[in-house]
């Protein structure tokens, strides 16, 4: 392995300044109720209306300021994402079984009951998280979705967003952002329900308020700046390669980049193309900034090393841009999300393919993928037996019990023998 070009390290830590300035404001909120969500509105986005939530009427109006085509297009992306959603549910069965005779074993997946949504805003209005996060929570069967967005500071909501939101399935819109989204969603303020889960991503700050509520709720993951990895061989498109590089340099200065080459030729050439394109990349002014402190890129000895470099960075997304696409996708197992020859993109799964876009970071990829419809669902074992079947295990409980000195565990499982013995 060759170090080409060496970026910044992706491990998520704990920033002990944020992570203070979040919990004083999360005990806040909890406190101060919907007094302390204004306060917060007001203060970090100079947004204080007289309702957060937009009513039936307000979200009409705000949908018919999107010209038709976004509304076509969005519907077009939510019918994607939905179908996925609904054939990913499809392969999860629920099952029964008579383990030995008279035991019946089983488990079946229960929708929960509230979630809280988070459509992120700030320097981008990313709309499309919307379905992304709704869409999959419908499908699993979820009663009732609070969803949230940030203001446009001063001014509202973004109307493709709330589009976006409604045709999703949202059963709630709020125009609200950051920690006090969350708060709202999570401790279920005024007459929103406390959320069984909140998802969403968003700022440091989100971040670090979903790390610190779990517990309260479940989360969907900690979702860290976006990462992409790219595995290239000599068959590939240094002009390509670079173009979809910088597409995720864009998001943020903390974004990550990996390139993974077979030759020095090929990242040499891609590292030219890339200092090409960036000149002339409407949003240099953040691409730039990434691509110089996190950008790295490495020439591997062979494919097996390229695996070996791709799983240990284990990138939210990953690209292959390789004629042996087999190999890789056999050997592969460290990603959020895989995007197989040049024909994809990662702007695809973002947008409008129907995968989901809610990804692991961070190396977290290593235990985790992204959110799904099964994120939604709680598989639940149960068990039944008949009388005889209660008699066999309840003997051998008890003499595990009684080796584990739990005697009242122990006595639960004799009351039963001598029951059913005595019948």
């Amino acid at each position: 392995m060759k170090m080409i070009k060496e970026g910044g390290h992706r491990l998520f830590e704990e920033d002990e300044e944020t992570s203070a300035y979040v919990r004083d404001m999360l005990k806040t909120l909890r406190n101060g109720g919907m007094d302390a969500v204004r306060k917060f509105s007001r203060d970090f986005d100079q947004w204080d209306p007289q309702r957060f939530e937009l009513s039936e009427k307000e979200i009409e109006e705000a949908i018919s300021k999107c010209d038709e085509q976004l509304i076509e297009d969005t519907d077009f992306c939510q019918q994607n994402v939905r179908l996925f959603a609904q054939q990913q549910l499809a392969t999860m069965k629920e099952l029964e079984v008579e383990s030995s005779p008279g035991i019946i074993l089983g488990h079946k997946h229960i929708p929960m009951s509230c979630v809280g949504s988070y459509v992120p805003g700030g320097v981008y209005p990313m709309f499309g998280s919307a379905q992304m996060s709704i869409i999959p929570a419908k499908v699993a069967g979820v009663d009732t979705v609070v969803a949230c967005t940030p203001p446009v500071k001063g001014e509202g909501y973004y109307p493709a967003t709330i589009n976006a939101m409604k045709k999703a399935g949202a059963d709630r819109i709020f125009v609200l952002g950051g920690v006090q989204a969350f708060a709202l969603m999570a401790y279920g303020m005024g007459e929103v329900p406390p959320a069984d889960m909140v998802c969403g991503a968003g700022n440091k700050f989100v971040a670090e308020a979903k790390r610190q509520l779990f517990g309260q709720c479940g989360i969907d993951l900690l979702a860290g700046p976006t990462e992409i990895g790219v595995i290239a061989d000599d068959s590939a498109d240094p002009a390509l390669v670079a173009c979809d590089i910088l597409g995720q340099a864009e998001h943020d200065p903390s974004s990550g980049q990996i390139l993974v080459c077979l030759s020095e030729a090929f990242a040499k050439a891609t590292i030219e193309e890339l200092n090409k394109q960036l000149k002339v990349l409407p949003t240099r002014s953040v691409a730039e900034v990434s691509w110089t402190n996190n950008g790295t890129v490495v020439v591997a000895d062979d494919k097996d090393e390229a695996i070996a470099l791709s799983d240990d960075w284990a990138p939210e997304h990953l690209e292959l841009h390789v004629d042996d696409v087999e190999y890789y996708f056999k050997r592969l197992r460290n990603y959020g999300s895989l995007f197989i020859g040049e024909e994809t993109t990662v702007a695809y799964g973002d947008k409008s393919i129907g995968t989901n876009h809610i990804l692991p970071t961070s190396r977290s990829a290593r235990y985790t993928g992204g959110l799904w419809v099964g994120k939604f669902l709680k598989t639940c074992t149960y068990q039944r037996m008949t009388p005889e079947a209660s008699i066999k295990i309840g003997e051998v409980t008890e003499r595990q019990c009684k080796v584990e000195r739990m005697l009242a565990h122990g006595i639960t499982a004799r009351v039963r023998v001598d029951r059913y013995s005595e019948k």
